[in-house]
């Protein structure tokens, strides 16, 4: 059987004049095969007939109206769970090995009987018109801090047009977050498109209308509104309608990890680093979509000049345990707050505390509900007055900094069990008002001694000089001679 590709050699020499027994000796056939592909004027691919019969017997054939019943009844059965039904009905009838078979079979008559199918259809997409952005958690490419796990998302804001794409390290898909992520991506791109598509965000989306529109939360339009941007949201469970940046996520993540591949650790000294890390992969991912920005950039709407107010203000009164509750978590404030009103203002990653117009605190925020955050410097004032109230405060764990302080209490409570929580607290007070550190030091130098960690033993052992004093470093002598030898030319120039 000759390939389509000798006749063609065939036919170009004969239509450049070629006699028909050179053209057959250049091509490598016999005159008479290439009178016989002259004769027909077709390729042997176009004189080829679709194969009718079946090469082998379909193992499956006694069984199939079964099979097809249940194809008609639910399309989207697998093969591997009809493949399993038939082996417990018939146990020494199929194999393992024919599994493919029937997958084969049931794809051929998908082809021929099945349901149709959800369409994808490509969108033409204007500069300057819409940007889509979305959150993604980075927690399976194990990115490390200095040796701890660094849980994290990324808001991923992405140009639909250019792909030119912008990222902001978050923790929550709060609006905060989404406002925060949204003010510094536009900030790297230059300006704002017309849109702005988000999924289905309870930070962004309050629900569906009775038209089934999306219904957005007062502060999101008003963000939106800052930059002239219009809101946009996916629908429910189509995350297609969203997907330059879905795909963006898949895209960048990968590059992520191979760019931590090529450097050799997924660890990082500090997270200003860390971030730095990514900022250069996604300039050097940009630098690919140039010239498509630069069509873009010119639609862009300016940013105002007016920097948006990116937080959300409560206010919060101090309970007299000493503690706030606010966006449903606790923390504790000095005691020198209790009954006083303060305003909370909310960031992504913070609380600022304000009494009247003056700064009180800033705390780092939790996220989630019902969670607590007690810093026992706020507390250990009162409580080291109150010993007795210690054993079952609610937050009595939150008062073990280190496990140092943990072994410690322990220590005290086998040698002098009703004295224990008395010299506890006072050590924790010795704590708060000094040096953290240097107690935690000077209780595990106790320990390691087989000592008890008294109050007494570590104030005394604490305020030692030594424990606060840097360790000396020798001056080094440099001997700058042997480098003589490296300048050839030196004695010459003597």
């Amino acid at each position: 059987m000759k390939k389509d590709g000798e006749i063609q050699l065939l036919l170009k020499e004969r239509r450049k004049g070629t006699t028909q027994k050179v053209a057959a000796a250049r091509a490598g056939m016999s005159e008479r095969t290439a009178r016989k592909y002259e004769r027909l004027g077709k390729l042997p691919s176009e004189t080829k007939k679709p194969r009718a019969h079946r090469t082998r017997e379909n193992p499956f054939e006694a069984d199939w109206t079964w099979i097809e019943s249940q194809l008609q009844r639910d399309s989207a059965l697998q093969a591997k769970t009809l493949f399993t039904l038939l082996q417990q009905t018939f146990p020494n009838r199929y194999q393992e090995g024919q599994l493919r078979t029937l997958q084969r079979h049931m794809a051929a008559w998908r082809i021929e009987h099945g349901p149709e199918r959800e369409v994808m259809f490509a969108q033409v997409h204007v500069p300057g018109r819409m940007a889509q952005s979305d959150f993604t958690s980075m927690n399976a490419l194990g990115i490390t801090l200095a040796g701890e796990p660094f849980d994290h998302l990324l808001f991923h804001l992405v140009l639909t047009y250019s792909n030119v794409e912008a990222i902001k390290v978050c923790f929550s898909e709060s609006f905060e977050a989404l406002s925060e992520g949204i003010t510094a991506c536009l900030s790297q791109m230059g300006g704002a498109p017309e849109y702005h598509r988000t999924d289905n965000l309870t930070a962004a989306v309050s629900g569906l209308d009775a038209d089934g529109r999306h219904e957005f939360t007062k502060n999101y339009q008003a963000l939106l509104a800052h930059y002239g941007m219009k809101p946009s949201a996916n629908s429910a469970g189509c995350a297609n309608q969203n997907g330059d940046v879905e795909q963006s996520h898949f895209r960048f993540k990968g590059a992520v990890d191979q760019a931590l591949r090529v450097r050799g650790s997924r660890d990082f000294i500090s997270r200003s680093i860390y971030e730095s890390f990514l900022d250069a992969l996604v300039r050097s991912r940009n630098l690919t979509r140039t010239q498509r920005f630069e069509q873009e950039r010119n639609t862009l709407r300016p940013l105002p000049s007016t920097p948006l107010k990116l937080t959300r203000e409560v206010t919060a009164v101090v309970s007299r345990f000493s503690l706030i509750r606010v966006l449903n978590n606790t923390y504790s404030v000095p005691s020198r707050l209790i009954g006083a009103s303060l305003k909370v203002i909310i960031r992504a990653e913070s609380l600022e505390l304000y009494h009247g117009a003056a700064w009180v605190l800033s705390l780092p925020r939790l996220l989630g509900r019902d969670k607590h955050r007690i810093d026992y410097r706020h507390l250990i004032w009162s409580l080291v007055r109150k010993p007795g109230a210690f054993a079952n405060y609610r937050y009595r764990e939150e008062f073990f900094p280190t496990t140092a302080f943990r072994r410690a209490y322990d220590a005290l409570q086998e040698a002098i069990p009703s004295k224990a929580d008395s010299a506890y607290l006072r050590i924790l007070h010795l704590a708060a008002g000094t040096s953290e550190s240097d107690v935690e030091l000077a209780i595990t130098l106790l320990q390691d001694e087989g000592k008890v960690p008294t109050f007494e033993a570590v104030r005394e052992l604490a305020g030692q000089s030594k424990l606060a004093e840097p360790p000396a470093i020798e001056k080094a002598l440099l001997d700058l001679r042997s480098y003589d030898t490296l300048i050839p030319s030196r004695g010459q120039h003597a």
